[in-house]
């Protein structure tokens, strides 16, 4: 299994935006320091959303990266991806773990000690948690819970925290003082006036060294 990478980048779809230009602009200053979630819009449809985890596994693979599908794992089969990432309204992750096996990397998005500690449980590698900040990436968001809530979880579970919404270079040191591993970012880089420069800063705010990536077997800390 490979490494879990500090600094997940979660493809953006929405109109006007360049996905696989993007992942090519952050790939080429952080390699293997990278992790990609394959993302899409709800409305895309499942051969959309295999062409684009596709061509970002095809870039991912001669840097050493790691590529992760969002919600849709037939298709992180179907294009060889490392594995998978669950929402609350995706599969359960204990299915999501049967799909993908026990070798994949899963992630699992979670906001609070106790669906964290199920999350763990059933099997997820990792956490995603929040949304930290204020964030326009993605409709129907609950309030943000900050650092505090980070670091809930984070004393809550043994396994990464990966920290998301509204996270920028700016912030990332109040979200490591709160025990997260690493961040997640949407906007801080597709939206950027230049994502390679964007993707610099975020990783000279985190730690450099990655950790064997986990698949759930750990209990609380």
């Amino acid at each position: 299994m490979p490494s879990l990478a500090r600094l997940h980048l979660i493809t953006d779809t929405r109109p006007g935006r360049d996905p696989l230009g993007v992942v090519r602009a952050a790939l080429s200053v952080a390699g293997p320091e990278l992790l990609v979630q394959v993302r899409v819009e709800d409305s895309a449809s499942d051969r959309e959303a295999y062409e684009l985890a596709r061509h970002v596994v095809e870039l991912c693979a001669p840097v050493g990266a790691t590529c992760l599908v969002n919600d849709r794992l037939h298709v992180a089969l179907a294009v060889g991806a490392a594995g998978g990432h669950v929402g609350a309204l995706d599969l359960p992750v204990a299915a999501a773990r049967r799909v993908l096996g026990p070798g994949a990397l899963l992630g699992a998005t979670a906001r609070a000690p106790e669906p964290a500690l199920a999350a763990v449980a059933d099997g997820a590698g990792y956490l995603g948690v929040g949304p930290c900040f204020d964030t326009s990436t993605k409709d129907g968001l609950p309030d943000p819970i900050g650092p505090p809530g980070i670091a809930r979880v984070v004393a809550a579970v043994g396994v990464p925290v990966i920290a998301i919404g509204g996270v920028t270079a700016r912030r990332v040191p109040e979200l490591l003082a709160a025990g997260a591993y690493g961040v997640a970012v949407v906007g801080a880089v597709s939206a950027a006036a230049d994502p390679a420069r964007a993707t610099a800063e975020l990783l000279a705010a985190l730690p450099r060294e990655a950790a064997p990536a986990h698949q759930g077997t750990r209990g609380p800390r």
